[in-house]
Parts: C-alpha cells; structure tokens; sequence
C-alpha cells in the first residue's frame, strides 16, 4: 500500500480551504494509507526534522499550504534518508511562489502527475548547514522587511485578493521611509565565487540568491531549480532612493538584476547578526562570520509542469 504525507498548518488562514479541498478528499482514496502531518508552533528546521524521521521509501508528500509549508516539506524530505520521495505542492497562501514556480497545480495533477528532478540550493553558516531553499535566500534589509507582511492588518489585506503586487510594494515603500536610515550589513565585507576569487562589497544592504521562477511576486527569476549548478545572485544597496527605485521597476517588468552564479561566499570582517530569509520564512542570527550558498547533488523529485 502506498503512504501519501500531507503537510498542512491548522492555524493558517486559509486551513478551511486545505481541509475542505485536499484533507477531505484525500481521505476518500482507496489503496493508499494517509497520513496527516500538522506543523507545530516551533519552526521551520524542527518541523522539517520531524517530518524527515516519519518518511520512508517510495512515499508521496502533499503541501498544502503557503511558502513557509512549502518550505517545511522541501526541507523534510532533502532531509530524509529514504530513497525516492516525491514531493507535491499545492499553494494557499499569499505569495505561493513555490506552488507558482511548480506550475500552480491541483490535488489532481499531483496525484496523476509526472515527476521532474529540481535541484534547491543549500545555505550554510559557519561552515554548517542551515537550510534547503528553492525559490530564494535574502540577507539584509529585504529579508527583515518580510516581517511587515506577518501583522495582522496587512496579511488581511493579502488574503483579499486583488492587486497584491502593488500593495506589497506600496507596503515595503512605508516600511523602508521608517527605516532606510539603518545598517543591515557590514559597511564592507567579501562575496566569494566558486573559483575562490573574493570582490569587496561596499554599502551593501542586500544579499539575493534566486532559483526559482518567482520571488514574492515582485522579482523574477528563470526558474533555474531545474539546473544542477546554476543560480542567479545579486548585491544591492537598497537603502538609497535613487538605487532602490529603479532596482524594483526593472524587478516589476523584467527580471532580477542578478549574475549566474555557482558558489556564492559571503565573509564579514567579524562576528556579524543578520537576517537571513528563505521562502518568506525569516530569522535573525547572531555570531555569522561565513554564509555559503549553493546548489545540493541531491534532487528533489517534485510533481512539477
């Protein structure tokens, strides 16, 4: 009998539709045992843990949710040693950039669905792992701009509908007048590509690395999950108006400003607190001197477009 995994958020607020559409509907399948797995109010990392320890060969995993879902599952099964788990992704957020990016599919496609090899890249600090991202990683004053998107007024707004990317710019446009004025990286610091050579990066605020087809909405990548090495990275100082503002019309109607990249390296001059983001997931880290980014050997196997 095969075992299907969905991964939903009973606290979200879209989780009247995720129990209607998918968790009920799942449960009428013949031949297939189901398993209901519903994040905790801890994080991301311990739920992608749990979830890694329940998963066995050959299993299907179903989000259903928004990015930070999204996350969750993609980092759960790359954490997992079992062999040949496929992933599915089903968007109820307010972004949903990674059900975007596979293709915006149902409950149906999933389950009939043909299976592609996608490849997240992988953050490390300190040498270490952190986290699997598909769609991005930020660090600067991007990433803790997110937090704006989390109070209660404006995710209402969100989940209206309606034109979401001109209210997210508007909403980051009233977030960076209350504070452009701060410092959100070293005045200096090194970006390392993968032959070793170092650049220094000056009045930075802003670290990118993009792999998927959409970020928020807002910037646009070339879906390059799909590649096994390549990603698209930029640095930016997001904290000057006159840099800024072009910087997001490009964004709107054209693509991220990025460069391919393989290995990105970003060393500070000493022990550093940054705000690093994946997938809208956000936090605050103290101590980093190294933060690496790059594509894993690893694929996943996702039921993708």
């Amino acid at each position: 009998m095969k075992r299907l995994f969905i991964v939903y958020n009973p606290r979200s607020s879209h989780y009247g539709k995720v129990k209607t559409d998918i968790i009920d509907r799942l449960a009428e399948l013949k031949g297939v045992m189901i398993g209901k797995f519903e994040v905790a109010k801890t994080n991301v990392d311990d739920n992608a843990r749990r979830l890694a320890r329940i998963l066995t060969d050959g299993d299907l995993v179903i989000a259903a949710g928004g990015d930070g879902t999204a996350n969750i599952a993609i980092n759960g099964v790359m954490l997992s040693r079992a062999q040949s788990v496929k992933l599915g992704v089903i968007g109820y957020g307010n972004f949903n950039d990674v059900a975007r990016s596979f293709g915006n599919l149902k409950l149906d496609d999933i389950l009939k669905g043909k299976v592609q090899k996608v490849y997240p890249m992988q953050c490390k600090i300190n040498g270490k792992h952190w986290r699997y991202g598909m769609c991005y990683f930020t660090i600067g004053m991007f990433a803790e701009a997110c937090a704006v998107f989390d109070a209660p007024k404006t995710r209402k707004t969100l989940r209206k509908g309606g034109r979401k990317t001109i209210f997210s710019l508007f909403t980051l446009m009233k977030w960076w007048l209350k504070n452009h004025r701060r410092r959100f990286l070293p005045e200096t610091f090194l970006l390392g590509d993968a032959s070793e050579d170092f650049a220094e990066c000056r009045g930075k605020s802003d670290y990118m690395a993009v792999n998927g087809k959409t970020v928020a909405k807002i910037m646009k990548g070339d879906g390059w999950f799909r590649n096994k090495t390549g990603f698209l990275s930029m640095t930016g100082c997001m904290t000057k108006f006159h840099k800024l503002v072009p910087m997001m019309i490009r964004s709107v109607f054209k693509q991220v400003p990025g460069a391919e990249s393989e290995y990105d390296c970003l060393v500070f001059p000493e022990a550093t607190e940054i705000m690093i983001q994946a997938e809208g997931e956000y936090k605050k880290i103290a101590g980093v001197r190294t933060v690496e980014i790059a594509k894993v050997e690893k694929a996943l196997l996702v039921v993708a477009k």
